[in-house]
């Protein structure tokens, strides 16, 4: 699956030259805290969170014999932004399961190139946060079959900016239903070095492990009642502004969130795909617990007509009383 080009474009204004250049400042420190290499695993789910196995013919013979189940891709995710000129790019790396120590695990099964601005973008939106959080709407298609889109949310842990997980929910384009989810991949990932175009492996250095079948979060962690500050970046305002930052706006949104439309998933994370009350509006949301009672979100915003209209990360922490 390979991402559509898009008409590339930055989200600074000449128009604003004050703007203009907060919007440099912000992604030049985005940029440095983005760029290198980012080693981890990756699994696939379904639509409602099971993990999915990896395909038989990349499992060693050794894991067959022992009737062992592999879920869990090693990767790599070399990652490259240009401070100056609002551009990065990035490549996924799976690596092909060894048995044995993960340093042995250099062998590659795909590398999948991502480039976020300039003359070969291949994003159709993209909102970025100066601490290297991002969430990217990539437009896809496959041979034979309707629109997708992958919806990438990138959520660092405030406590430590060497850990990241992605989540993306794999959504299709249906006239008659909307947006549909059809499955979630998620990596999680520690920054181990400068970028190196993915040349040296983390390997045993590596600090996660495989994750896919490990204890889902608990629905009682998430729901409730919560408070949340929000950053949003519009892109109904600014159809033409593929690259756009993440503003913080002021004030505290609160919000009661059940766990009917949660989709639970291992390291505290979770993902919601649900249409607003009087059906506007589609809510495409993740999230991951960081500690009890704390969290962190980001959540894309479709018209009924599937067209994005808003980014919106948050920082959540539970209300009084809520339970959480």
């Amino acid at each position: 699956m390979s991402a559509t080009a898009a008409t590339p474009n930055t989200a600074a204004s000449v128009d604003n030259p004050i703007h203009h250049h907060n919007a440099l400042g912000c992604w030049s420190e985005f940029a440095r805290n983005i760029s290198g290499e980012w080693d981890g695993f990756g699994a696939d789910f379904t639509f409602d969170g099971k993990p999915i196995e990896l395909p038989e013919n990349v499992v060693p013979n050794a894991y067959r014999d022992w009737e062992v189940k592999v879920f869990d891709w090693q990767t790599q995710c070399p990652t490259l932004a240009q401070p100056d000129n609002s551009s990065a790019l990035y490549k996924l790396i799976k690596l092909l399961p060894t048995v044995g120590c993960e340093a042995d695990a250099a062998t590659r099964f795909t590398v999948d190139e991502r480039i976020i601005g300039g003359q070969d973008n291949m994003v159709s939106a993209f909102a970025y946060q100066s601490n290297g959080c991002y969430t990217a709407v990539w437009s896809t298609q496959k041979v034979g079959s309707s629109r997708v889109l992958e919806l990438e949310h990138c959520l660092i842990d405030p406590r430590d900016k060497e850990s990241r997980v992605r989540i993306i929910q794999i959504m299709g384009v249906d006239e008659k239903k909307g947006l549909v989810l059809k499955n979630i991949k998620v990596f999680v990932e520690q920054w181990y070095g400068p970028f190196r175009n993915g040349d040296q492996l983390g390997g045993c250095a590596i600090r996660d492990s495989a994750f896919a079948t490990t204890q889902a979060l608990a629905g009682s962690q998430v729901s409730g009642m919560w408070q949340r500050s929000n950053s949003i970046a519009s892109f109904q305002d600014s159809p033409n502004s593929i690259l756009q930052q993440l503003v913080k706006v002021d004030g505290v949104e609160k919000l009661v969130r059940d766990e009917k439309h949660l989709v639970l998933l291992p390291k505290n994370l979770w993902s919601s795909v649900k249409e607003t009350e009087d059906g506007e509006k589609i809510w495409c949301e993740v999230g991951w617990v960081l500690e009890a009672g704390k969290s962190i979100t980001s959540k894309c915003i479709f018209s009924r007509n599937s067209e994005l209209k808003e980014i919106v990360t948050s920082s959540e922490t539970s209300s009084p009383g809520s339970g959480v």
